[in-house]
């Protein structure tokens, strides 16, 4: 069974067009337990990822991509030069973990998070939610099915 996620980035140290020119990414850096958990346990290759560019105006959804390798230690946490190292993580105690995604699409017409919080279908989106700041979030098929129409995108048409 596919999952479906969002997972955000800031415009201007991850977006979109890079990871497209990438082909894939490690999705590093994330500390906090929650999304941890969700990379961890429940993320698996295949799962469609509602890409996010957080922190510009406006924030937007800009593509689509796909988990490619499941959770596994976030190597970053245990390198003291890294902005995410973490003294408490280590090789043999890994604290935190990570996925890999890759582009799928990118969305023919951003969406944006006005966008989001207007269309009534949408209303239960934990992305519009106060107090809802988590990195990585979960999304029902019928709402990621609704922003790649949104996007101009058919859901069908993404492999």
């Amino acid at each position: 069974m596919v999952n479906y996620w969002l997972m955000k980035s800031e415009l201007d140290v991850y977006p979109y067009s890079q990871l497209v020119e990438d082909g894939s990414t490690h999705w590093d850096g994330v500390r906090n337990y929650q999304a941890r958990n969700m990379m961890r346990d429940a993320m698996k290759v295949g799962d469609y990822v509602l890409f996010y560019h957080s922190n510009c105006k406006p924030p937007h959804i800009a593509g689509i991509a796909k988990v490619c390798k499941e959770g596994y230690p976030d190597f970053t946490s245990w390198d003291s030069k890294s902005n995410y190292f973490d003294e408490k993580s280590s090789p043999e105690k890994p604290r935190w973990f990570m996925v890999d995604i890759e582009p799928i699409k990118p969305l023919e017409e951003t969406v944006s998070l006005d966008s989001v919080r207007n269309e009534p279908s949408l209303s239960e989106m934990p992305l519009i939610r106060r107090g809802q700041r988590l990195s990585i979030q979960p999304v029902h098929q019928n709402e990621f099915e609704i922003i790649c129409t949104m996007g101009g995108l058919e859901p069908g048409e993404l492999e």
